[in-house]
């Protein structure tokens, strides 16, 4: 089980920087910067989980993933606020949501490999793992899904306007 419970670690810390990024990126689009910072508090949560997990297997998982997006945070913060809702950005937006909505779909095939794995190894605490953080990544998935769905129209109206 070390494989996928290293893995998965990774791809969570990844999804939280990722989120971070995007919160910092389209500091505009309220709910998208307010959500995102909400999700990436799940997979960091997640990534205490996983760790807590991995020691059971040897594993030395790091238990924080990154709190903030980085020192270029404030740099993207500003660059948010001086492109505002340009039809430029909305281009952004999309494509981050995009990358985000396949490496969140990432995250949860991972979640389900870690799941039929201890399964298969018979270990309790693991498949009540992913039972119970797996289903935030759905809905971190349906989320990202749901933006691109709304945004899209707009924002490719425009484009052909």
């Amino acid at each position: 089980m070390k494989l996928p419970l290293r893995e998965l670690h990774r791809a969570e810390s990844s999804l939280a920087r990722f989120l971070y990024e995007l919160s910092d990126r389209h500091r505009a689009e309220h709910e998208v910067h307010h959500v995102a910072r909400d999700l990436a508090e799940w997979s960091r949560e997640h990534v205490r989980d996983l760790a807590e997990a991995g020691n059971r297997y040897g594993l030395s998982l790091r238990a924080g993933a990154p709190a903030s997006s980085g020192p270029l945070a404030p740099a993207r913060r500003k660059v948010s606020e001086l492109t505002g809702r340009r039809p430029e950005p909305g281009l952004l937006l999309l494509a981050d949501l995009r990358r985000l909505h396949r490496r969140t779909a990432g995250v949860s095939l991972d979640w389900e490999l870690l799941a039929q794995g201890a399964q298969a190894v018979k270990d309790r605490d693991l498949l009540e793992l992913a039972q119970r953080d797996h289903p935030q990544t759905l809905r971190q998935l349906k989320w990202s899904n749901a933006m691109l769905k709304t945004l899209s129209p707009q924002v490719l109206a425009t484009l052909s306007a």
